[in-house]
């Protein structure tokens, strides 16, 4: 027997190196190396297509903030209008749907890129989208784009090079002088394989729940497989099957608990927090009030706003041509009337608050 006194005899964890604190990974710009070219090419483009064509809750995400830029039209003089009217990219596109287009692969992949085509007179006549995993750019010891080179997809194909003039390239939340955008993948990577590990859990648990377990006092192999048989069959018909006494007892799996479910639910939250677009814009509004979602909206309009600050300008710098891009009705008007009328809005806002930060 052992013995009782723990006096003198006792022992302490070693939380410190025990049970290891979160750290998180340090990570370095991709700049400019030091030879008198460096070429940059995203590596992890078809994984990241992958998360955007398998993950329903982050396409929406994606397409709903495209849509937020992009998809309330532009207005312009008649000149640029008629010049833009007649942008198809590969034929059954419009002005409207390669800018959206190029604001999902922007956040997808971190950059997005299309070539410009011009007529010997140098007018815009097309903007045809491009493929980022076959697009490297090339910068020069300054870190400056000195060109772009597309590779073929057919094997042993070469690379076709661009000026810089030629290629129209935008990119998603640069850091530093690091030679390409950050894809919003990089931040909520782990929140989207953690909801759906969970969910996969959850739906094996649930289908598992399903199965009856029975004891059975038999040990004769022909007799058991023809009893397995009938359970089986009966309880796929939703029939009653009965069986000699003393066969066993026949109990269900329990179902999981609702813990799990609010698991799935914390992390869906956090997905969106991490993507930062709301909820409610995707019709996610089953726990939310009225005034609690149009905070919701409100507070998002200043990361569509800088989007479409960012777009108008890069449209601009890079194309020439100036567009004034529309965009979706403000909420804040609407909850400033109605805190003027007493109503139940949420009060304090002012529109400054919901004003993006970035100037024309």
């Amino acid at each position: 027997m052992g013995e009782l006194d723990i006096l003198g005899k006792s022992t302490t964890t070693q939380l410190k190196t025990g049970v290891p604190s979160y750290e998180v990974d340090s990570k370095i710009v991709d700049e400019v190396g030091a030879g008198k070219e460096t070429a940059w090419i995203n590596t992890y483009w078809s994984k990241y297509l992958g998360y955007y064509k398998t993950i329903p809750e982050f396409k929406q995400a994606v397409d709903a903030l495209a849509m937020w830029t992009a998809g309330k039209g532009w207005t312009a003089d008649n000149r640029t209008r008629a010049a833009l009217d007649v942008v198809n990219g590969w034929g059954e596109d419009s002005f409207d749907s390669i800018m959206q287009n190029l604001i999902k692969v922007k956040k997808i992949n971190g950059d997005a890129y299309a070539e410009i085509i011009r007529n010997d007179k140098g007018t815009l006549v097309n903007l045809k989208p491009l493929d980022p995993a076959s697009v490297r750019v090339v910068c020069n010891e300054q870190g400056r784009i000195i060109r772009y080179e597309q590779r073929s997809k057919y094997a042993g194909g070469k690379f076709h090079t661009f000026k810089p003039e030629e290629i129209f390239h935008i990119a998603n939340d640069r850091v530093a002088d690091e030679i390409h955008g950050v894809s919003v993948i990089e931040a909520c990577e782990w929140v989207i394989l953690a909801r759906n590990e969970a969910m996969a859990d959850k739906r094996r648990q649930l289908h598992r729940s399903t199965i009856r377990i029975m004891e059975i006092d038999e040990d004769d192999t022909a007799r058991l497989t023809n009893l397995k048989k009938d359970f089986a069959e009966a309880i796929n018909k939703g029939e009653l099957l009965l069986v000699p006494k003393g066969t066993g007892a026949i109990q269900d799996l329990v179902p999981p608990t609702t813990e799990h479910i609010e698991w799935i639910r914390y992390l869906e939250n956090f997905f969106y927090q991490a993507l930062g677009v709301p909820k409610v814009i995707l019709g996610g509004t089953a726990e939310n009030t009225e005034a609690s979602a149009k905070v919701s909206v409100i507070v998002y309009e200043p990361t569509f706003t800088k989007e479409i600050t960012e777009l108008e300008l890069d449209i601009w710098n890079q194309l020439g041509i100036k567009i004034k891009i529309n965009k979706q009705p403000s909420l804040m008007d609407n909850m400033q009337s109605l805190e003027q009328k007493g109503g139940q809005a949420q009060v304090g806002f002012q529109p400054n608050d919901v004003t993006a930060g970035v100037g024309k």
